[in-house]
């Protein structure tokens, strides 16, 4: 397989299958990692994961992986080093993977070792976020509106990851040049066969995976839920020491937690 993007570095396009969606509970059951390289060749990986835990019936019965089938896989502590080698130098892109995928490979690798696997310094290219700017739908959809092509195997992780590089390559061959228009009125070309253009797009709001924080049209980190929803995260901490504490003892993402605890010591460091 080929892919049309140009690159400056490689772009691992991800896929999961998991015991569920809760980022801070689920684990891994199967990753496919697509790596689209600057020569335009396409390496694909696909792994089953053994998740230390029972696969729930109902995520079963959605990606066909059950207990039997990964009790002889090895854990995600095993082939942490090795997929974290196959990933470095990559930028990261999915299909709804911004909201899923990276946050909870993310969460996979903070639980073996914090300094093993870093998305800082990378780009996230999220291809829902495009689709649906353009085309609100699902992925199965997506395929075959720009691919014309149904998705055989939907829900199979390497079938997802091999149809959104397709769905991304067509939606910048489709998109390049078309002209929008900004809340004042004014033009602006959105889509650039360019992965920090599409980074700017469908990422760039990003604070912490889970998004319990966000930046606000200020350009300020609020938070994103509960009573202090709309405020100033710096002015939380100020005002409320003890709300720290509190996410940090309950049950929110290890990605969460680091990124609040790297704001709390930028503030010390700034005093």
């Amino acid at each position: 397989m080929t892919h049309s993007l140009k690159l400056k570095k490689p772009v691992a396009f991800i896929d999961l299958e998991t015991t569920g969606i809760n980022v801070s509970r689920d684990r891994i059951v199967e990753i496919c990692i697509a790596k689209a390289k600057i020569d335009g060749t396409v390496e694909v990986k696909t792994k089953r994961i053994n998740p230390e835990m029972p696969i729930p019936l109902e995520s079963s019965l959605i990606h066909g992986i059950y207990d039997e089938d990964v009790k002889d896989e090895p854990t995600f502590r095993q082939v942490a080093k090795s997929m974290a080698q196959f990933l470095e130098g990559c930028d990261l892109a999915g299909f709804n993977s911004n909201r899923f995928d990276v946050p909870m490979l993310v969460e996979e690798f903070l639980r073996v070792d914090t300094s093993i696997f870093e998305v800082k310094n990378r780009k996230l290219i999220d291809a829902q976020r495009i689709f649906h700017m353009m085309e609100p739908r699902t992925l199965s959809a997506a395929y075959k509106f720009y691919c014309n092509k149904s998705l055989e195997n939907a829900h199979s992780a390497e079938a997802d990851t091999l149809a959104t590089l397709e769905v991304l390559c067509a939606q910048v061959e489709k998109y390049e040049g078309v002209k929008l228009k900004n809340e004042a009125g004014e033009e602006y070309e959105p889509i650039k066969n360019d992965m920090e253009t599409l980074h700017g797009l469908t990422s760039s709001q990003i604070v912490d995976f889970a998004q319990r924080m966000a930046v606000n049209k200020s350009g300020e980190i609020v938070f994103n839920f509960g009573k202090n929803a709309g405020k100033k995260v710096t002015d939380v901490l100020k005002k409320e020491p003890q709300y720290y504490d509190w996410i940090i003892n309950n049950d929110f993402p290890l990605d969460t937690k680091r990124k609040l605890t790297e704001i709390k010591l930028k503030m010390m460091n700034e005093k």
